[in-house]
């Protein structure tokens, strides 16, 4: 399908379980455009020097902040002079969420979270490992806004706001073919990782469902995912993964009977993680938690510094 839209498929390695980012090359308007970028790093390096030095890329479109998207994207563009273009809401969160002040305060709410203090420095410290793979920050050019519309390959795409994985995730989406790039909103064979950081949207669960209904509603028929193999049928994933959230958020209220924690939540959600995949998975348990507050299910407070949360 990538050889019919005239697009090429970038995949770059990643040192984690999600071993992997397909990123994407095509003509545009006026010359190439990439969409996505890696990690700053080497292996990421040593994928597009050969790549731009052989295409004349004008732009670099960036589906949202997250580090395995956005973190090449400054030295990309110093290399190629290329205009960036990405959601204003995941500008903002990309050029501030790694900076001194940002990772104090999210070290302060992992204390609130009842996560002991080694563990909570020991999640703090894998975000600091992150500033070198993500900077020096790209010069955001263009803002993505809903509607607008790019040239990617042999076809025009629609841009789709899909917040809930980022407060400004977006997807393309083409109608002549029912093509979406899914970016890591719908992923085939797990679920995208849906996190309350502690800022931006109050309930990204609530986002991340209205936007899945969203693309429901398109009926696509085929979807090129940021991680993972191309599929069809979206709305058959859309379903289920409709389904494990709503698994995951009985699960969660079945044991919050008595006051818990979010670190106790998340136990009962996840086991055997390591520090990287447990940063992931405190900020989805709060994402349920949150949910189930703001949909009335619970209450939320306080006790001696640390957040509890408990049925009603």
């Amino acid at each position: 399908m990538l050889n019919e839209l005239e697009v090429t498929q970038v995949t770059i390695p990643l040192p984690f379980r999600l071993d992997h980012v397909h990123c994407f090359l095509a003509e545009g308007e006026k010359g190439w455009t990439i969409i996505d970028t890696g990690l700053n790093n080497k292996v990421t390096r040593d994928i597009w020097n050969p790549i731009i030095e052989k295409h004349d890329v004008n732009d670099i479109v960036l589906t949202h902040y997250h580090p395995d998207h956005f973190g090449y994207a400054g030295t990309l563009q110093a290399l190629t002079g290329a205009d960036v273009w990405m959601t204003q809401v995941d500008e903002l969160a990309g050029t501030t969420y790694w900076e001194p002040g940002s990772l104090q305060f999210l070290k302060g709410n992992y204390d609130a979270c009842g996560i002991i203090d080694d563990k909570a420095s020991a999640l703090s410290s894998d975000e600091i490992s992150f500033i070198t793979q993500v900077k020096p920050y790209p010069t955001v050019n263009h803002h993505l806004e809903e509607g607008m519309k790019i040239c990617f390959g042999k076809y025009e795409y629609e841009v789709i706001l899909t917040p809930g994985h980022s407060d400004g995730l977006i997807t393309l989406y083409n109608k002549e073919n029912s093509v979406l790039f899914s970016t890591d909103h719908i992923l085939p064979r797990i679920s995208p990782n849906i996190s309350y950081w502690f800022r931006g949207i109050n309930n990204p669960l609530e986002a991340f469902f209205t936007s899945l209904k969203k693309i429901q509603k398109l009926d696509v028929e085929y979807v090129i995912p940021s991680h993972g193999t191309p599929f069809k049928n979206a709305n058959k994933r859309i379903v289920e993964l409709l389904d494990h959230h709503q698994d995951r958020l009985n699960e969660v209220y079945e044991n919050m009977k008595e006051p818990i924690t979010v670190n106790t939540a998340c136990n009962v959600l996840f086991k055997n993680l390591s520090i990287h995949e447990s940063r992931f998975a405190v900020g989805e348990t709060l994402a349920h938690l949150e949910y189930l507050y703001s949909n009335d299910q619970c209450s939320k407070f306080k006790r001696e510094g640390i957040w509890y949360y408990q049925s009603i």
